[in-house]
């Protein structure tokens, strides 16, 4: 049973944010330490990506472990009430997420995903982040020279 009443439930639901979270700042601000530039939800990309880097052709979606569904993640619990209610919510969730990221797949973008969970981890985030991103530019190299080499 729901310790809340209906009311105090929903104005608690409506103060969770889809935007500049705190995991996505602490993102941010690790980017921004490293040297990194970005840009924020830009509306030409699916799904509005929470952090883009043009130049590395990437994008990075913080992801919520509990509302995106971390695999084997202790966040990613189900509320024991109105399960079939937030199964479905879950569902379309990760399903929502698949599609979005098969769009900007498609459009040559790289995708790179941060759990909430792996924001306390700074040490590993900052290699994940710094292979990922020196993969991606070199991707971006290789595209270019093979664009330049095609049009000559």
């Amino acid at each position: 049973m729901d310790q809340l009443s209906k009311e105090h439930r929903s104005w608690n639901m409506s103060r969770i944010r889809s935007k500049n979270t705190s995991p996505e700042k602490a993102m941010r601000s690790l980017l921004h330490r490293l040297g990194y530039r970005f840009r924020l939800h830009r509306k030409d990309l699916p799904g509005q990506p929470d952090i883009v880097l043009p130049r590395f052709q990437t994008v990075i979606f913080v992801h919520g472990c509990y509302w995106h569904r971390h695999k084997s993640c202790k966040y990613a619990y189900t509320p024991k009430t109105h399960i079939e209610f937030w199964q479905r919510k879950f569902d379309e969730n990760v399903e929502r997420d698949k599609r979005i990221l098969t769009s900007i797949s498609k459009r040559g973008w790289r995708i790179l995903i941060v759990w909430e969970c792996e924001i306390s981890n700074e040490e590993s985030l900052t290699k994940r982040l710094t292979q990922f991103l020196d993969e991606s530019q070199a991707a971006v190299v290789l595209r270019n020279r093979e664009n330049s080499s095609g049009n000559i």
